[in-house]
């Protein structure tokens, strides 16, 4: 797929994503706005209705109080009449404005038209200048402000008080009456947080000035607005997440498929590369074999066989590595395990692979310490790992080539390490070097050859005698791989 094209379609679906995101935390936020406001709508109708039912009470109290001294019994009756219909009026929510005493016949009540009940009984000086705690029932007050808040659908913590503003501090909180004493009265029983709060009604608004405050504190209050959101926030934050997981991994597997192709593709031309030079060798030489000046020269011949029969070798060794890692890949390869001795393996390799080195004057040392050399494994593929190793190091040497194979006992078993002073691996290309198909690219070393085969199967082999394999590298310090055994 085009590059450009996918930076498109990537740069769409961030864009898809990051609108319904924000759509989320839009709704999400207007959603938790709504419940706030209706929180608050509830708690000051809650708060009014108990300010009202303790007006109410006051209000009859005051008649009853009326009635033991007054001889006119039928204009007590209306009286009281008239302020439970009020209180009525009040408690359906229909404004209390106009509410006026009621008009007497003849007979005389003693009570003057449009003149408000308490204007009345202020005027007549019916009550009494108390406290402001004496004019609340501790009870009442407690019960009202519960079954008040339960019946809005409210079930949480919660704290009250009522605040005196000739005392300037509080005189009840939370069931019991606050003792006036030195000390700041806002302290006692969490005053505090009653006095920040913003839940308060005016008490006895039928005074000349309002007494006081009643004032409600709800602790939880941000848990209780977000109770009914909860829910539907906590999925949309793990869908959110989940989706955010898919598209990221999308995007890895775009990318990982896109250079997993590019990789295929420099497979298939180093193979054909591979290929073409011996077939083209092999080619030639069969040709020469067939030329009149060559048939009939014995020694020209065994020569030219010579080149046919190393050339098909070569194709051979590079036809069985790739069936190799096929059968690796499919999981459907044994291992012939059985005692192998390191040291056996390591020098038949250096000499086998030493004329090489030397041929590009170079050095091929040996550092075998280990004490205990023996391990359980298939001496054949251990056998091409190490020769996939020192291949690699002889191969990413640009100059003269400088490698050390060396061996040593660990903790966790034998340790062989082979080192070279070549052109070294940078941390970047160190993540993939044991991907399938990977190669370094080497800039302007040309002759650097081969499918990108050979450290994938190193892991693999490693991998299936359950040993490790690590590299330490640093570009132009050379590089050495570490391969671990563990020993039985």
């Amino acid at each position: 797929m085009n590059p450009r094209r996918i930076k498109l379609i990537i740069g769409l679906m961030t864009l898809a994503l990051a609108g319904i995101i924000c759509l989320q935390i839009y709704w999400i936020g207007w959603n938790i706005r709504l419940n706030e406001e209706q929180f608050d709508k509830n708690v000051y109708a809650a708060l009014n209705r108990v300010a009202s039912k303790l007006q109410y009470v006051e209000e009859v109290r005051v008649l009853e109080a009326l009635s033991a001294s007054n001889k006119n019994t039928g204009a007590i009756r209306q009286a009281t009449q008239f302020l439970e219909n009020g209180f009525a009026r009040r408690k359906a929510g229909i404004s209390e404005s106009t509410d006026t005493l009621p008009n007497p016949a003849a007979g005389g009540s003693g009570f003057e038209n449009n003149v408000t009940l308490w204007e009345y009984m202020k005027v007549s000086q019916l009550v009494d200048s108390k406290p402001l705690a004496e004019r609340i029932p501790l009870d009442l007050l407690a019960k009202s402000i519960q079954e008040e808040i339960e019946s809005r659908g409210i079930r949480s913590e919660y704290q009250y008080g009522v605040y005196s503003k000739a005392r300037g501090s509080y005189v009840i909180v939370n069931d019991h009456f606050v003792v006036e004493d030195s000390g700041p009265q806002m302290a006692h029983g969490g005053a505090p947080t009653l006095f920040n709060s913003p839940y308060k009604v005016a008490l006895f608004t039928q005074d000349i000035e309002s007494p006081g405050d009643l004032s409600l504190y709800f602790p939880n209050r941000t848990r209780i607005v977000l109770g009914s959101v909860l829910g539907m926030l906590s999925l949309s934050i793990v869908f959110t997440a989940i989706v955010l997981f898919c598209f990221w991994y999308t995007i890895q597997v775009i990318y990982r498929q896109k250079q997993l192709s590019e990789m295929k593709t420099d497979f298939i031309n180093n193979m054909t590369h591979e290929f073409k030079t011996p077939i083209a060798t092999i080619s030639l030489a069969a040709d020469s074999i067939s030329s009149p000046m060559v048939v009939n020269n014995p020694d020209k011949i065994k020569r030219f066989v010579d080149i046919i029969r190393q050339e098909n070798r070569r194709m051979n060794s590079q036809v069985e590595r790739v069936l190799q890692m096929a059968l690796i890949d499919k999981k459907d390869f044994e291992l012939k395990l059985g005692e192998i001795n390191m040291h056996e393996i390591i020098e038949q390799a250096v000499g086998n692979f030493s004329l090489q080195v030397e041929r590009r004057e170079g050095v091929l040392r040996m550092d075998l310490q280990a004490a205990r050399p023996v391990i359980e494994g298939d001496s054949t593929h251990i056998a091409s790992v190490i020769h996939n190793l020192l291949d690699n190091a002889n191969k990413y040497s640009p100059e003269k080539p400088d490698i050390t194979i060396s061996t040593r006992n660990v903790p966790m078993g034998l340790e062989v390490t082979v080192t070279d002073k070549g052109m070294g691996i940078s941390k970047e290309v160190r993540k993939h070097i044991f991907d399938k198909f990977y190669r370094e690219h080497t800039g302007n070393v040309h002759d650097v050859k081969g499918f990108g085969l050979g450290l994938s199967y190193v892991k693999a082999i490693m991998t299936a005698h359950t040993g490790l394999v690590d590299v330490h590298s640093e570009p132009g310090k050379g590089s050495s791989f570490v391969l671990t055994f563990p020993v039985g």
